[in-house]
């Protein structure tokens, strides 16, 4: 099946009535995997355990063993699976097929369809989930009997994480883990949406939570008072004309679908009631940032804005303060396209092209972990996060055409 290429659809065609499609839909092999792994609530704030428990029956199904590594609580676990090698290798220059398990809350969002259903309307496959990413995952596991069938010539290894939505936590688990066993893998494919694109490189992101201690008064005497909220806004106006500077001067690079560094603020609290001068207020906020721009430079930068703040705060109250304290920390990756696993990608896509992106991904810890890296995946990102959460079939299909071309890359026969 030759690579095609998907181009990003309307607002109007991404309907999710979208009149049914006369064209032969593609026969998928991963659809009933799909609607499985999607019927499982995984958002990040739930246990996914009964998810691994289905996918860890389903391959000692075929035989196959799996290890788990929980988290403090035994709430969640990483699923580490393995198909070895022909000759009984299962520890030395295999390939992994990364995904995680959980999902983005589906809270307040205007869903057409039930959202842990996975509902085929015309070419479209709805469900929270099918583009991030649980239809990589579901796809590689579809393929599992053919891989055995056929013989492995090098291990193939799954990897399944939790709360990778939240900040790759699982998956730092379970690379410790992996290198504890002794297994060195030869290279890695996270299957995050990227339209079936390899992907070589990604920004790094850091995230932060800004509290801010004023002190509280009636409205009616705010000069005896110090605003929380007002002093947060200045705050967070610091940062948005950080990001205009970006937007606007840069450093550029035109390889990333967003070619400068983003300052972005997603969460702010503050204040009870209106005729009272707020004692707290708190934000969170990130930098999603290129490899020449340095995130801790550019925290340092608010911090001495922050600092001019204080004088005019104590001046009332010296129990006021700003605190900044660091959420999460993903680092960035570029791998170039010249690793082995960007060939093997070129080999099952079909392409030549890489691409870059904007979104973090756990492809930076398997890459700094010395497993060189690469993403393709089924879908766009822009589909993901959203209601009515959607993937073509035409994705699919690629996915899973990718997926039997990585059958004839390391299979004996």
């Amino acid at each position: 099946m030759p690579f095609l290429s998907c181009s990003l659809a309307t607002p109007e065609s991404r309907a999710v009535n979208a009149p049914e499609t006369t064209a032969v839909r593609p026969q998928l092999v991963a659809l009933e995997i799909i609607r499985t792994l999607v019927a499982f609530d995984t958002t990040s704030r739930e246990s996914n355990l009964a998810l691994i428990d289905w996918v860890r029956d389903y391959l000692a199904g075929h035989g196959i063993d799996t290890q788990l590594t929980f988290d403090d609580e035994r709430r969640k676990a990483n699923l580490f699976a393995t198909l070895p090698a022909r000759d009984g290798n299962a520890t030395t220059g295999g390939i992994v097929l990364s995904g995680h398990t959980d999902v983005v809350p589906v809270d307040g969002q205007p869903w057409a369809t039930p959202p842990f259903e996975a509902t085929l309307i015309g070419d479209r496959l709805h469900g929270r989930g099918v583009t991030d990413m649980k239809s990589f995952s579901a796809t590689g596991l579809a393929l599992v009997p053919e891989f055995l069938r056929r013989g492995l010539r090098r291990p193939l290894h799954f990897s399944l994480s939790y709360d990778e939505e939240i900040g790759c936590i699982g998956v730092r688990r379970l690379i410790a883990d992996v290198a504890a066993r002794g297994i060195k893998p030869a290279g890695c494919i996270v299957g995050e949406p990227t339209g079936m694109r390899l992907v070589v490189a990604h920004k790094g992101k850091k995230s932060y939570r800004c509290r801010v201690r004023g002190h509280e008064a009636h409205s009616a005497l705010t000069p005896y008072g110090v605003n929380a909220v007002q002093v947060a806004c200045e705050l967070v106006n610091f940062l948005t004309n950080m990001a205009r500077r970006f937007r606007d001067r840069g450093a550029f690079d035109a390889a990333y679908d967003v070619p400068y560094t983003t300052v972005h603020t997603g969460l702010i609290h503050g204040g009870t009631a209106l005729n009272i001068v707020p004692r707290d207020c708190c934000f969170d906020f990130e930098f999603r940032h290129l490899p020449f721009d340095d995130p801790d430079t550019l925290l340092a930068e608010l911090r001495r804005f922050a600092a001019t703040l204080l004088p005019d705060m104590h001046a009332v109250d010296r129990a006021t303060y700003i605190e900044i304290d660091a959420l999460s920390v993903l680092p960035g990756f570029d791998t170039h396209g010249g690793s082995e696993i960007a060939e093997l990608g070129k080999a099952c896509s079909g392409t030549h092209e890489f691409g870059k992106v904007s979104f973090s991904t756990e492809a930076a810890l398997f890459h700094n972990a010395d497993v060189s890296t690469i993403i393709c995946g089924p879908g766009h990102i822009d589909q993901a996060h959203q209601p009515n959460e959607w993937v073509t079939l035409e994705q699919l299909a690629l996915c899973e055409a990718f997926m039997r071309r990585l059958a004839d890359q390391v299979c004996a026969g």
